[in-house]
């Protein structure tokens, strides 16, 4: 055990206009730091300070009241290595770490937040209307899978055409191979990617290009290897349980100092690190029965700090709920969250292109339910769920549209199959454009996932690195137990070998070869497309109009803008079509078409009463006509 050395306590800092941290080490001027920590289990606390000789210092904190201990100490600055000493018995990391070093057991480290030179002084955001969101994982993203290394594609995305770039979580977690939701340590960036400082980097770099950053955030649950939370106070409670972990304590005794570790972690990502958006992973698994919600409180807080800085941020949740109240106003009992994800959307069109009907598709595989998703959002809105075997969702007819986020894949679809196949394994190159063109050119934001715009062939299976050898049996026998009617398939991927991490590394050089370089040209077109036709850069469901084209598996929908028609047919069979659109007559020019690599620009004339020429869709199929005035 090191030996107590007293040190002179000077007074907290005072307030400041500008947000900062209240928890952790803060950096102070003549080389002192305030370090502020919740540890209501404990009757006293200390810091230990971590020498460059391997001797240590120990200084006391003071008990502030509430649970709360503080102290500001002399010769302590930006680089310095600490932990906090529980009644002289326990060390262990700061909960509001901004940097572990080492790992999620290591040392936590002073970082000043003011010693990055930022370059995106002007930044402001952009709408959330203009997101056009790419979901990547840093650590598989590239080769070296960094921050840093990630700013290399940075230009692709661009070319691409994206607007948003959505990192899984980067909160620190064990060990170096991780989705990122085993994260512990929620203010310290992943060590192995970069650290603070290398994401930082990436912002700072997203911002230069006019790319907007999504953090994805995970509030939920803690992961099991590296929480040393209980040590600190009641941030867990056995009252709720999730399928990944001990339920947050949101609403029950002591609470309230949880609520603002989680806020403050909230504020600390937009302020510190310039983040314009957070995504709440799984909120259904976020229980709060307090007259005051906890999303609620979170994002108006960020909305607060958002106008406090002048630039635009949001929060987006994902929600297996279709619950309408995550995403309406305040004022009309809502949340008040930015938007949500709108999974509906994506099973209606899986269900649609191969067929699956098991499991949550069950609800799915009908046309006339991807009619409901472009016209509604929510499939699933209060009707019965043979799924659920209940009633499930609320409409969101009358949500805006701009408050749903779409896709055809994410994370959780890919990496939650067994082997983390990807969808072009078992669909054709028209299957995937269709199911691109149904995303990229719905009335709602669009979602891809890191590699499907150019059918990347790696998979992305579940991996990580624990250091716990229990709970790495544990985990290889969960996914050996998750898959077992599914045995005919074989084993799934070991998920603690490093062999089946590499195995998701993306190699964006595909997109210049074959299928590849055709798909991906596809994208381009799409997005491009979305944003110069003013019906569908707008996002909004007004002035469009959806129908089926008599018995078959056709969708032809009118969007309508400053004047201009575009009439978009999509064919969801495997036969060839000649399609009859009800919805336009006289004379239309092709902007796209997706069975050419090019679109022709060719006129097609369609009469209401005496037709003359009708469109042809090929097997899953897809053709995008301006009308001619």
């Amino acid at each position: 055990m090191p030996t107590k050395t007293v040190t002179s306590i000077v007074p907290a800092p005072p307030n400041e206009s500008n947000w900062r941290l209240g928890l952790g080490a803060t950096v102070l001027d003549g080389g002192r730091t305030y370090f502020r920590v919740w540890a209501p289990k404990v009757k006293e606390i200390s810091v230990v300070l971590r020498n460059d000789d391997s001797t240590n210092r120990v200084v006391s904190l003071t008990e502030e009241g509430d649970g709360y201990f503080a102290a500001t100490v002399a010769g302590v600055t930006d680089g310095d290595n600490y932990y906090y000493l529980l009644d002289n018995v326990m060390e262990r990391p700061d909960p509001a770490s901004r940097f572990q070093p080492t790992g999620v057991h290591g040392p936590s480290q002073v970082i000043d937040p003011d010693a990055f030179s930022w370059n995106d002084r002007g930044w402001r955001g952009i709408p959330l209307d203009s997101y056009i969101i790419y979901e990547l994982h840093v650590g598989v993203f590239t080769t070296a899978g960094t921050f840093d290394a990630a700013i290399s594609r940075l230009d692709y995305l661009c070319e691409l055409g994206i607007t948003a770039v959505e990192l899984m979580p980067v909160a620190q977690f064990p060990g170096e191979r991780n989705w990122g939701y085993d994260g512990t340590f929620i203010y310290a960036p992943q060590n192995s990617y970069g650290g603070p400082a290398g994401l930082k980097r990436l912002v700072d770099a997203c911002h230069s290009r006019g790319l907007a950053v999504i953090m994805d955030v995970v509030y939920n649950h803690l992961g099991p290897e590296g929480n040393y939370l209980h040590g600190f106070g009641p941030y867990f409670t056995d009252r709720y349980h999730t399928p990944w972990g001990e339920a947050v304590n949101f609403d029950g005794p002591d609470s309230d100092p949880v609520r603002h570790y989680f806020i403050s972690n909230a504020l600390y990502w937009i302020t510190e690190f310039h983040v314009d958006a957070l995504r709440l992973d799984a909120i259904h698994g976020i229980y709060d029965f307090s007259a005051l919600h906890i999303l609620q409180e979170l994002a108006a807080a960020v909305h607060q700090q958002s106008a406090a800085l002048g630039r635009q941020v949001y929060v987006i949740a994902e929600s297996d709920l279709n619950d309408v109240r995550v995403i309406n106003p305040t004022g009309s009992g809502g949340y008040g969250l930015d938007a949500q994800w709108n999974d509906d959307f994506h099973h209606a069109l899986r269900s649609l292109l191969t067929g699956d009907l098991a499991g949550y598709y069950s609800d799915f595989g009908q046309i006339l339910q991807m009619v409901k998703a472009f016209q509604e959002g929510f499939v699933l809105s209060g009707g019965y769920s043979s799924f659920r075997r209940r009633k499930h969702g609320s409409s969101s007819a009358d949500i805006p549209s701009g408050k749903l986020v779409v896709f055809s894949q994410n994370h959780d679809q890919v990496g939650n199959r067994m082997r983390g196949e990807r969808p072009s394994e078992h669909l054709s190159l028209q299957q995937l454009m269709l199911a691109a063109a149904t995303v990229i050119l719905s009335p709602y934001i669009p979602l891809i996932f890191m590699g499907e715009e150019y059918a990347e062939a790696a998979p992305f299976p579940y991996f990580v690195s624990h250091g716990d050898a229990d709970l790495i049996d544990a985990v290889r026998q969960g996914r050996l137990d998750e898959f077992t009617d599914f045995v005919e398939q074989g084993v799934p991927p070991d998920p603690q070998s490093e062999a089946t991490f590499l195995s998701a590394k993306l190699d964006q050089e595909q997109r210049h070869n074959g299928e590849h370089q055709t798909l991906f040209n596809f994208y381009r077109e799409l997005i491009s497309l979305r944003k110069q036709c003013a019906p569908l850069a707008k996002v909004s469901r007004d002035d469009m109009q959806v129908v089926v084209c008599g018995e078959e598996r056709v969708l032809a929908i009118t969007r309508s803008e400053g004047g201009v028609q575009l009439l978009c047919l999509f064919n969801y069979s495997d036969q060839k079509r000649v399609v009859r659109p009800p919805l336009a007559s006289g004379t239309l020019r092709l902007l796209l078409d997706s069975s050419s690599s090019v679109a022709s620009g060719h006129c097609v004339t369609v009469f209401a009463t005496r037709p003359k020429s009708f469109p042809t869709l090929a097997p899953y199929g897809v053709l995008v006509y301006r009308k001619e005035k």
